[in-house]
């Protein structure tokens, strides 16, 4: 079957990955990104770009536009697997964008928080208050098992053991995991359960003042809130938190693989950049361990 018109099959393409269990967030952002490149391309070709060049001009328009090198890597890796999709369908003859190159993504390090700040400020919440009791169970379980802001929000009762020590983990592309709960991370859930709100027949382990799920978007706030009242040298959020797991445990265990599972990545390399986070631990290790960097004592 020929292709008459390039962006004929959105629709179908769309629906493929809410059939793949993709979020609707990342469904609304593939569209964005195949109506984008309908206005990037050149008019005559609109319809049906069939050569690279024309998926070239689309990406220099991008960076005409002031567009970041991160944001136009990721529209054209939508733009081929759209592409790539067609092809498998029978509707291209041909892969228009085989061969085309993404801009060099300058490497940007997960910031993480000092051991001891972030120990001071959860050690040191004492507020009794029922909103914060489930605040600092929601911190101490991001922190404590490392998890996403999202798998957090998608949490429901039944996915804490807590006299097992376990958390079962929602993640990306609806891969489930089992976490291991902190000693601090349990005590916090244990004070929180008997104070939740919930509205009949919610199941959602964390709920606001309604009983009902509580968002993504109010953990960002109470999270950045709670960090200023606390007296926080730096601006706290979600993803620093987990990111500070990661690095401390990496700090402690240099077992990569241990916590490229834990964290749910599906690709080492994307655990790997945890280890060039602490520069000065990793000299340190050297000079300890390595024969020829042991200086002579004078």
């Amino acid at each position: 079957m020929q292709l008459a018109h390039f962006f004929d099959y959105q629709d179908s393409y769309l629906t493929s990955l809410q059939q793949q269990a993709k979020s609707a967030h990342t469904v609304a952002a593939y569209r964005r990104d195949l109506a984008q490149l309908q206005t990037l391309l050149p008019e005559h070709t609109y319809t049906e770009p069939t050569h690279r060049r024309h998926f070239t001009a689309a990406l220099k328009k991008l960076s005409q536009m002031g567009i970041s090198e991160r944001s136009m890597a990721r529209k054209l890796s939508v733009w081929r697997q759209y592409s790539s999709w067609l092809q498998q369908q029978g509707l291209l003859n041909h892969d228009p964008m085989s061969g085309l190159s993404a801009p060099k993504i300058p490497q940007r390090l997960p910031k993480a928080i000092e051991q001891e700040i972030l120990n001071h400020l959860l050690d040191n919440d004492t507020d009794n208050e029922p909103l914060s009791v489930r605040d600092h169970a929601i911190f101490e379980l991001i922190y404590g098992s490392g998890l996403r802001v999202g798998e957090i929000h998608r949490l429901d009762l039944d996915d804490i053991l807590l006299n097992d020590g376990w958390v079962s983990v929602w993640g990306k592309g609806n891969k489930q995991r089992r976490v291991p709960l902190g000693r601090q991370s349990i005590a916090a859930l244990q004070a929180y359960l008997p104070q939740r709100h919930a509205a009949e027949g919610e199941k959602a382990l964390f709920t606001g003042r309604q009983g009902s799920r509580l968002g993504i978007r109010q953990i960002q706030i109470r999270l950045r809130e709670w960090a200023l009242r606390h007296g926080s040298p730096q601006h706290i959020s979600p993803h620093m938190l987990r990111h500070s797991y990661a690095s401390h445990l990496l700090q402690s265990a240099h077992d990569i693989r241990a916590v490229q599972e834990l964290l749910g990545h599906s690709s080492l390399s994307t655990t790997q950049i945890y280890t060039t986070l602490d520069f000065d631990h990793l000299a340190n290790v050297y000079d300890d361990a390595h024969p020829r960097a042991k200086r002579k004592k004078d």
